[in-house]
């Protein structure tokens, strides 16, 4: 409870200003650390606003996207009414050509996606929620430790200049 209470004087006193503070960063990592937070918003904005713009399911295999994607329910819709009207009718033939031209065109957005998520999305989504907090939670320590560097110091100057007052 001591150590605690020692703990929260020496932050508050560094915080006023009336201990001395060691400074372990250069102004380069300063700069750095400031636009950190500004990083870590965009990413995290982009990534949530990149994942709303994917039509299939993300996360799932092709299979699963393919069933559920508007193209293709189009593309089987064509194909059934192509199957209906029969293959020697103009319109069926038209919409048979219809029904596998969509299909094309849905397995192609599929795979695009599917790059997009593994280029761009999965790569947002670690920066935004492993690599930046990992940043900061070890800024956090290296401040703690900063603190406790200069907690260290004060006590041995304390301790030196008691011996020599005895």
């Amino acid at each position: 409870m001591k150590k605690q209470f020692n703990r929260m004087r020496q932050l508050a006193n560094q915080t006023v200003g009336r201990a001395e503070k060691t400074e372990v960063l250069s102004e380069d990592l300063l700069q750095v650390e400031k636009r950190l937070d500004l990083v870590k918003q965009v990413t995290h904005s982009t990534h949530k606003k990149l994942t709303a713009c994917l039509q299939g399911q993300q996360g799932t295999d092709m299979e699963k996207r393919s069933k559920k994607l508007p193209l293709t329910i189009l593309a089987q819709c064509m194909e059934e009414g192509a199957a209906v009207l029969g293959d020697d009718s103009l319109l069926g033939k038209m919409l048979k050509l219809c029904g596998e031209t969509e299909e094309k065109l849905a397995q192609e957005l599929i795979q695009f996606e599917f790059q997009i998520e593994r280029d761009v999305v999965e790569p947002l989504y670690v920066l935004a929620e492993v690599d930046i907090p990992n940043i900061q939670k070890q800024r956090k320590h290296l401040a703690k430790l900063v603190l406790d560097m200069d907690s260290a110091r004060t006590r041995i100057s304390c301790r030196q200049i008691c011996t020599i007052l005895q």
